[in-house]
C-alpha cells in the first residue's frame, strides 16, 4: 500500500489537517503494515485519530470498545462530520435502530462500530458480532485492562480472549495514562512488542500547576475567588455527588454560571447539562469522575480540584481536559486532609469480607449442575454481601485459577410482543421451519400484549437448541414481525472440581483482595506525597509516566513559584464517646441479629454502603456514618478495643 495514499491523502480530503500531531504517523503506519500497537498520548493529544484514520484504509469493520457512552457520542458526532460511517450499539437504541444498525454492520457499510466491554456478555451480541469479518479491534482507555492500573475493569481481562475468539489480526491499545509497570502489562496481553509501543512526551508546557492549602471551611469563598480571577470554561472535580450539589448552589448565588454533574442524575439531564457546557451556556461544571472522558471541549481554561482526586493517574487524566487547545490553562488543586478518609473507604468498601468470598465459593460447590454453575451478579452480590465490582474481580480471579471456565452468557427472560397476526407470521414459513416456529409461539405465556418465551418447557417438547431459538427471534425482529425484549443475564462457567476443592481457595483469594487494598491505599498516599513535593510538579509528575524527558524545572507550577504545600485537617475529627459506640454497635448487632463481623462494624461506623446495610436498611439505624470523617484503620483500632 502506497504510505503516501494510505496516510497524508485521507488526513487532508477526509481530517482536513495538513500534518499529523506528535506518534500519530508512527501508530498509524504501524498499523497499515500489520502490526498491532499501543499508543500512549496525554489527554487531549489525537489519540482517536489513530484509528479513526486506520478504519478508513481497512478492509472490513474496527470495533472500538469504549467506557464511557458519553465517550462513544462524541466520537460518532465528529466521524459523521466527517462522512465517516459509524455506529454504536448502545443502550439508549430504540429495537428499529438496533436493527438499523446490525443491517448496516453485516452489509459493510458501516466501517466503525462502538461498544462497551459489557456489550460481549450479551450472546445476541456476540452471535451477530461473529457473523461480520472485523479488521481491527480499538480498547479506548486501556489501561482498564492492568490490574496495576488505577481504574481497572475486571470486564477488560476477557478482551484477548473475545479478540482471539472473533479472529481479529489487528489490535490498537489506546491511553493517556500508563505507568511502566501498567505499559508493559497491557502489550503483553495483547502480544505488542515494545517496538510497537508509541509514547509521546507527557508534560504539557500550557498546564500551569498549583497545589494551595486550604482549610475546609475556606474552600468555598476560595473557589468562587479562584473562577473569577479565570478567563473561560472551567471544571470544578468533587468526591461526593451531594458536595457537587452544594458548591454549584453556593457558586450560582455567587453569580457564576455553574451547574452540578454526577450519576445521579438522569441520562437526560446529564446530557443537557453536557450539551450545554460544550455550547458555553453554562460556564463552569461542578462534576464527579462521571463527567469528562470524551469531554472534546479544547478551550477549557481551568481545572480545579475542590476535593483530593483519587491517584496520581486520576489527577493527570482530569487537568488533561485543560487548555487543549495549546493556550495557557490553570489546574488548581485545594488541598487538605479532610477528605483523605472518603477517598480511602471507596477502597476498604470494596474489599470483601472472607465470609463473603467463602458464600461464593461454597455457592459454586452447591449450585454446580452437570459441571457447570450458573449466576445473576445482582442476586449474588446481594447474597455474598460483595459489591458488584469486586464481585466480578472475584470471578475473573477464580477464572485465572482454573476454578472456573466462562462459557457463555443469556438472557434468562425473552419477552417479545407481536407486530402482525401469529397466522401472519407462520405463513411465511414452510416446512420443519413453519414446525419450529409453531412450537416457539407455543410455549410463549402471552399476558395482554408481551409474551415470556419457557425455554425448558420448548426444549423439552421440541428438538432445537438454545442458539437456534435466539437466532429466529432476532431474525423476526429484523423482519419487523416482533418486538423483543432481553434481561436478567445469566452467566455460564464450567467447574474444575479440582481446583475448586482446595481448602486454601477463600484464604487465597481475600489476600488477593488484601494486597489489592494495599497497593489502592499506597496509592492514594503516593498522591499526598506528590502534593507535598518540594520539586517542580510538572517534572515528577512526567517520571511518574516514565516520561524522562522534560526539564528539571518548568517554571509554571506552585513549586517552581516558591510555594510547596504541606497539607494538614482543618480540625482534628471527633470520636463520638465510647459508651456511644457500643450503644450503636449493639443496635447494629440486634437489627441484624446475630454475629456482625468486624469489619461489617468498620464499615457501618465509617459509612461505608455494601449490599447488607441496603438489604437491612441499616442506613436509618442510629451510628450509622458517625465516624465518616475519621479514617478506616483508625476506627478498626477503636473497635477492636471495644469488641462489641
Amino acid at each position: 500500500m502506497d504510505t503516501d495514499t494510505a496516510i497524508y491523502t485521507p488526513l487532508k480530503t477526509i481530517f482536513g489537517f495538513e500534518q499529523f500531531r506528535p506518534g500519530q504517523e508512527q501508530t498509524v503506519s504501524q498499523l497499515l503494515q500489520g502490526h498491532s500497537s499501543l499508543a500512549i498520548f496525554p489527554t487531549g493529544s489525537g489519540k482517536s485519530l489513530c484509528y479513526q484514520l486506520t478504519a478508513t484504509q481497512l478492509p472490513h469493520l474496527t470495533l472500538v470498545v469504549s467506557p464511557l457512552l458519553a465517550l462513544m457520542k462524541d466520537q460518532l458526532t465528529f466521524l459523521a462530520s466527517k462522512g465517516i460511517p459509524a455506529a454504536s450499539i448502545d443502550s439508549t437504541l430504540t429495537p428499529e435502530q438496533n436493527r438499523q444498525v446490525m443491517s448496516d454492520v453485516r452489509n459493510g457499510i458501516t466501517k466503525i462500530l462502538m461498544v462497551s466491554v459489557e456489550r460481549f456478555k450479551n450472546e445476541r451480541f456476540r452471535q451477530f458480532i461473529q457473523s461480520v469479518p472485523v479488521s481491527m479491534l480499538v480498547v479506548d482507555e486501556a489501561h482498564c485492562i492492568s490490574e496495576w492500573g488505577h481504574n481497572f475493569r475486571p470486564d477488560y481481562l476477557k478482551l484477548p480472549t473475545y479478540r482471539q475468539a472473533l479472529n481479529i489480526p489487528l489490535v490498537l491499545l489506546l491511553t493517556a495514562t500508563a505507568t511502566r509497570k501498567v505499559k508493559l502489562d497491557m502489550a503483553r496481553k495483547f502480544d505488542i512488542t515494545e517496538a510497537h509501543i508509541v509514547q509521546t512526551g507527557f508534560y504539557r508546557s500550557n498546564l500551569d500547576l498549583s497545589v494551595l492549602p486550604v482549610t475546609s471551611a475556606e474552600k468555598c469563598p476560595r473557589l468562587a475567588e479562584l473562577i473569577g480571577q479565570q478567563q473561560g470554561a472551567g471544571i470544578v472535580y468533587v468526591t461526593l455527588q451531594h458536595t457537587a450539589e452544594e458548591v454549584a448552589r453556593y457558586l450560582v448565588q455567587q453569580g457564576v454560571s455553574a451547574s452540578a454533574y454526577h450519576a445521579g442524575f438522569e441520562d437526560q439531564k446529564r446530557q443537557q447539562i453536557q450539551a450545554d457546557f460544550m455550547a458555553g451556556r453554562i460556564g463552569v461544571i461542578i462534576a464527579t469522575i462521571a463527567f469528562g472522558m470524551g469531554i472534546d471541549k479544547s478551550n477549557i481554561r481551568f481545572v480545579i480540584h475542590y476535593d483530593l482526586p483519587k491517584s496520581i493517574e486520576n489527577y493527570s487524566q482530569e487537568i488533561g481536559r485543560a487548555g487543549r487547545d495549546g493556550l495557557p490553562s490553570a489546574c488548581i488543586t485545594l488541598a487538605n486532609l479532610d477528605g483523605l478518609n472518603t477517598v480511602e473507604n471507596f477502597v476498604y468498601g470494596d474489599t470483601p469480607e472472607l465470609s463473603g468470598i467463602g458464600y461464593v465459593v461454597d455457592n459454586i460447590r452447591h449450585e454446580s449442575q452437570g459441571g457447570q454453575w450458573e449466576l445473576q451478579l445482582n442476586a449474588l452480590s446481594t447474597a455474598s454481601n460483595i459489591r458488584q465490582l469486586p464481585l466480578k474481580t472475584l470471578l475473573v480471579q477464580l477464572e485465572l485459577l482454573g476454578v472456573l471456565q466462562p462459557l457463555y452468557a443469556y438472557f434468562a427472560d425473552f419477552r417479545y410482543k407481536l407486530l402482525q397476526p401469529q397466522t401472519s407470521i407462520l405463513e411465511r414459513f414452510n416446512g420443519e421451519r413453519k414446525a419450529f416456529l409453531t412450537a416457539v409461539l407455543a410455549h410463549t405465556q402471552f399476558k395482554r400484549v408481551w409474551g415470556t418465551l419457557e425455554f425448558e418447557a420448548l426444549f423439552n417438547a421440541y428438538n432445537c437448541d438454545r442458539q437456534r431459538v435466539v437466532a429466529a427471534l432476532d431474525y423476526l425482529q429484523d423482519q419487523r414481525l416482533i418486538e423483543l425484549e432481553t434481561k436478567k443475564v445469566t452467566e455460564v462457567y464450567e467447574v474444575n472440581p479440582q481446583a475448586l476443592a482446595d481448602p486454601a481457595l477463600g484464604q487465597q483469594l481475600y489476600d488477593y483482595f488484601i494486597d489489592k487494598e494495599r497497593k489502592e491505599i499506597a496509592r492514594i498516599a503516593a498522591l499526598v506525597r506528590f502534593f507535598e513535593l518540594d520539586s517542580c510538579l510538572s517534572r515528577n509528575l512526567a517520571l511518574y509516566f516514565d516520561d524522562h524527558q522534560s526539564a528539571e524545572n518548568c517554571g509554571h507550577c506552585s513549586v517552581c513559584r516558591g510555594h510547596p504545600a504541606v497539607l494538614e485537617y482543618s480540625e482534628s475529627p471527633r470520636w463520638p464517646s465510647d459508651q456511644q459506640l457500643i450503644a450503636d454497635l449493639t443496635g447494629l448487632c440486634q437489627h441484624l441479629s446475630g454475629t456482625v463481623t468486624l469489619d461489617t462494624q468498620c464499615r457501618f461506623l465509617a459509612g461505608i454502603s455494601v449490599p447488607l446495610f441496603t438489604r437491612n436498611k441499616v442506613r436509618q439505624l442510629s451510628g450509622f456514618a458517625s465516624c465518616e470523617r475519621l479514617r478506616y484503620a483508625d476506627i478498626r483500632k477503636k473497635v477492636e478495643q471495644l469488641s462489641v
